[in-house]
C-alpha cells in the first residue's frame, strides 16, 4: 500500500483538527471510492431483470418528467 503523505492542522491546545493531503492522492482516494460504490451497487441489482432497449426506453418515458 502505497504511504500518504499528510500534514496535520491542529487547535492551539495541539488537539488534531484536520488533514492536508496532496490533490493527486485526494483525486486517486475519490475514484478508489466511486469505484467500490459502483461495484457495491452493481452487486446489489445482478439479480434484477434486464430489459431490452425499447422497454427501457418505454420505461423512462413513463416517468415523471419535471
Amino acid at each position: 500500500m502505497r504511504e500518504i503523505k499528510k500534514e496535520y492542522v491542529v487547535t492551539d491546545d495541539n488537539r488534531k483538527k484536520a488533514v492536508l493531503i496532496d490533490i493527486e492522492t485526494f483525486e486517486k482516494i475519490e475514484e478508489i471510492l466511486e469505484n467500490f460504490g459502483l461495484g457495491k451497487y452493481m452487486e446489489e441489482v445482478e439479480d434484477e431483470e434486464v430489459l431490452s432497449s425499447d422497454a427501457a426506453k418505454k420505461y423512462y418515458d413513463t416517468l415523471k418528467k419535471d
